[in-house]
């Protein structure tokens, strides 16, 4: 089943349509970084594009937007992750990885593609579908962790298995074109939004790093180093790229016992 945004998961755990963020109160048609309350950690986008994080800070800032609690217009420029998918996408076959996502216009570095969108699930039930899946059965559950200032970590779980967007026939590449930031607008469930890394010429196939660490800090990245007897279960990349790793990045978090 097709749905743009999020959507509750099996265990309703999470409603990530849920309004839980309070408004803004600018009353001009797009807000400002000094006097907005959404914006007070800067600037998201320049010219509806995401701003670079600064070199020197070693960490990405989170990223909010306006929502709908804001008094603020809709033609506010930290409003574009909310707005959806603007650009002419395809989904075609692929020669060795099952469907892919193409474009069918340039698109510019920088800016917002798509969202990779399902159902929000929490961390046990996302356990028992991917313990239930076969190594035939295609993985489309995602697994987003956030390092907080305090040391903790925030976890997200997205399976578009079964309802989702176009963002599941994104393919791995270990030389992607696109990146994937959180972006908050009503509550505290991210938006996993894609964004371009580079210009992007129509036509081109559209992918980005499964393993998260394409655009993120070396030290942020805990991909663990897989055991023989889960190298049975790892699935080849066929990227192409001249840094390929040969396999899929792999995880192994949601397979074993707490």
């Amino acid at each position: 089943q097709y749905s743009p945004d999020n959507v509750v998961g099996a265990d309703g755990d999470v409603d990530p349509t849920e309004i839980t963020f309070p408004g803004c109160s600018c009353l001009t048609s797009s807000c400002l970084p000094h006097s907005c309350s959404c914006l007070r950690r800067g600037e998201n986008y320049s010219n509806s594009r995401l701003r670079a994080a600064e070199e020197e800070e070693g960490y990405t800032r989170p990223v909010f937007e306006c929502n709908a609690m804001c008094q603020c217009g809709e033609s506010c420029q930290n409003r574009l992750v909310q707005r959806g998918l603007q650009l002419r996408l395809e989904v075609f076959k692929t020669e060795k990885k099952g469907w892919g996502l193409r474009t069918l216009e340039f698109i510019a570095r920088g800016s917002f593609v798509c969202e990779y969108a399902g159902e929000v699930l929490g961390f046990k039930e996302a356990r028992r579908r991917i313990q239930a899946q076969t190594s035939k059965d295609s993985n489309y559950v995602i697994v987003v962790r956030e390092h907080l200032h305090s040391g903790g970590v925030m976890e997200t779980f997205v399976d578009p298995t079964y309802t989702g967007n176009i963002g599941r026939f994104l393919n791995h590449s270990c030389e992607p074109n696109l990146f994937m930031v959180p972006v908050r607008v009503d509550s505290m469930v991210p938006r996993l939004a894609l964004f371009a890394a580079t210009d992007i010429s129509a036509g081109e196939e559209l992918s980005y790093d499964y393993s998260g660490r394409f655009h993120n800090p070396p030290n942020s990245v805990r991909e663990q180093k897989p055991s023989e007897e889960d190298d049975a279960l790892r699935k080849p990349c066929y990227c192409g790229s001249h840094t390929c790793t040969s396999f899929l990045p792999w995880d192994s978090s949601l397979f074993s016992t707490p």
